[in-house]
This record gives C-alpha cells, structure tokens and sequence, in this order.
C-alpha cells in the first residue's frame, strides 16, 4: 500500500511537472502563430486571438497539444487511480507527438519548421524530452 502511494505521487508529480511544461511550449508555438499571423493581417486583441486558436486553420496544428494538456488535466482529476500503463501509453503518445520532422505529419512538419525559427522552442522542447527520458530510465 505504501508502494502504491509512492507511485500515485511520483506520477502525480510528473504529470504536474510535464503539464508545466507542454504549457510552457504551447504557448511558445501561439506566439510564433500569432506573430506570423499578424504580420500578413494586422495586430490581434486577446479576445480575437482566442476566437483564431480555436477557429482558424493557421491554428489548427496546435490543437493536438492543447488536447494532451487537457487530457493531462483529466488524468490528475481522475477518482479512480491512473495505472502505469495508462501514463506510460500517454507518455510514448507525447513523446511521438513531439517528433519533428519535415516529411511527417502535418503538426511535425510545422513543429520542425518552428525548431528552425525559434531556439527557445528547441529549449522547451529539450526540457520536456528531458523530463521523459528521466521517467523512462527509472
């Protein structure tokens, strides 16, 4: 039982600590969308950049992250205990997710793309492929 507690928290914990820093990477992505965006149509309020993230297909390729962040919410909201299975199916999904490359998927493609523009997407990247090798070595 108390083993079973110790692996409830330690994923807890990594659920948390990747949750950070998806967030943390999403938000890089937005920026770089809204400003390429806004240098072919002109500045964007908050309100109108909320209504493009969800509605307008430049978006679209993040909606595949935004999705892992919610499923990472539900995953630490769950009544019942999340088995480690589960958590490591999840983790190999992000893992592929994050996989840049220029012939592959249409988020590959642009995330590769958005390496090439920005290194603190390539910083943001390293930091949750670190967080993800550390889980998998235990």
């Amino acid at each position: 039982m108390h083993n079973d507690l110790q692996q409830r928290i330690s994923q807890h914990q990594l659920l948390n600590e990747l949750r950070l820093k998806l967030l943390r990477l999403h938000k890089l992505l937005l920026e770089m969308e809204r400003i390429t965006y806004e240098q072919v149509r002109g500045q964007v309020t908050r309100g109108e950049l909320l209504q493009l993230v969800i509605g307008h297909e430049q978006f679209a390729w993040l909606h595949r992250l935004s999705e892992m962040i919610v499923q990472i919410d539900e995953l630490l909201q769950a009544d019942e205990p999340v088995t480690a299975d589960a958590i490591a199916t999840f983790l190999v999904d992000v893992r592929t997710l994050l996989t840049p490359n220029e012939m592959g998927s249409d988020f590959a493609m642009k995330y590769d793309a958005a390496f090439q523009r920005n290194p603190d997407v390539v910083l943001a990247h390293a930091d949750v492929v670190t967080l993800l090798a550390a889980h998998t070595q235990k």
